[in-house]
């Protein structure tokens, strides 16, 4: 297994981020951590021990100039990026009739833009070292379609065809990408923002009847920013507890 690589995540600060921060730091990588939010990213140095191989860095990736402030951060602390990964996302519950067109620029960008702003910038520290992982989280609600979430939805899949684009594009530099699609994943966020009858239904449609939690993803991520991926590329793996079966 690889070990000290610099890893950047975004939405590091969120539930399902945190929890791949600290898998990561736990490999003794060096984690770059982004969130909109310098409270989150405080509690976040807090409950990892203000490891010193954690830098958490404030910032917005719906914006280009904050996506190329966070890489540069990643420059001038570690010199290279070896491993991104996409996490930040914002997927509320909206009628598509409700949705006016600042609504779904704001989705959009920050699901859909933002990932590619973060990746643009990201890319110039790790081509040209044969190696590199990029792993976008995508949903997987893609893939039945969702009423009430059609902006969000049409963004995540739009990062499917960014991450089959992007893996043809720098295959040849030893950069994978790939995409890991979760089911509705039970964290902070999402008990604030489905009902609850929405999450039971969830559970019902699986195979393993339980709440999807963050921890659920982590080996998946963990695997493909691994050498033991080296040949897997511009797929979308979906991690749902056997809800869709394609």
């Amino acid at each position: 297994m690889n070990t000290d690589r610099t890893v950047l995540l975004t939405g590091a600060a969120g539930g399902m981020g945190a929890v791949f921060v600290q898998r990561f730091l736990g490999n003794g990588d060096t984690v770059v951590a982004t969130d909109t939010s310098g409270e989150a990213l405080g509690a976040l140095l807090e409950k990892m021990g203000e490891s010193d191989r954690l830098i958490v860095v404030q910032g917005d990736i719906s914006d280009d100039a904050s996506c190329r402030e966070i890489a540069e951060t990643a420059r001038t602390k570690t010199g290279r990026i070896d491993v991104l990964v996409n996490v930040a996302g914002f997927f509320p519950i909206q009628p598509f009739l409700d949705i006016s067109a600042d609504d779904w620029r704001k989705i959009i960008d920050i699901n859909l833009t933002g990932t590619a702003f973060m990746t643009k910038a990201a890319l110039p520290l790790m081509v040209g070292r044969g190696w590199g992982r990029i792993i976008n989280v995508g949903s997987a609600s893609v893939y039945p379609g969702v009423p009430g979430q059609s902006h969000y939805v049409a963004a995540k899949a739009g990062v499917i065809g960014l991450t089959r684009s992007l893996a043809r594009e720098f295959g040849r530099d030893g950069i994978t990408v790939n995409l890991v699609a979760p089911g509705v994943t039970v964290t902070k966020a999402v008990k604030e923002s489905f009902p609850e009858e929405l999450l039971k239904e969830q559970i019902e449609r699986r195979c393993i009847r339980r709440e999807e939690k963050p921890d659920d993803l982590v080996g998946t991520v963990f695997f493909l920013a691994s050498p033991d991926a080296d040949f897997i590329t511009g797929q979308s793996i979906i991690i749902d507890g056997g809800s869709l079966m394609l």
